[in-house]
């Protein structure tokens, strides 16, 4: 995951809609809503604390050096 990632994409890797609005204590229409608005920035800080290996940034491949 990263900050490129589509909030479609994080929520799916969270497990979901509902899975989603367990961890953050609302509803699933708000997390629904999310899909189409953008997840709030606050939201967002906390689904990266409880799950930073979502989150963690992903290497880049360099190129081999001669």
């Amino acid at each position: 995951m990263s900050e490129n990632n589509t909030p479609d994409e994080i929520i799916d890797a969270l497990g979901g809609t509902s899975e989603v609005a367990k961890l953050c204590r609302v509803s699933d229409a708000a997390v629904s809503q999310w899909r189409r608005a953008g997840i709030p920035q606050p939201r967002l800080m906390y689904l990266e604390a409880i799950r930073p290996d979502l989150f963690a940034l992903q290497p880049t491949m360099s190129p081999p050096t001669k």
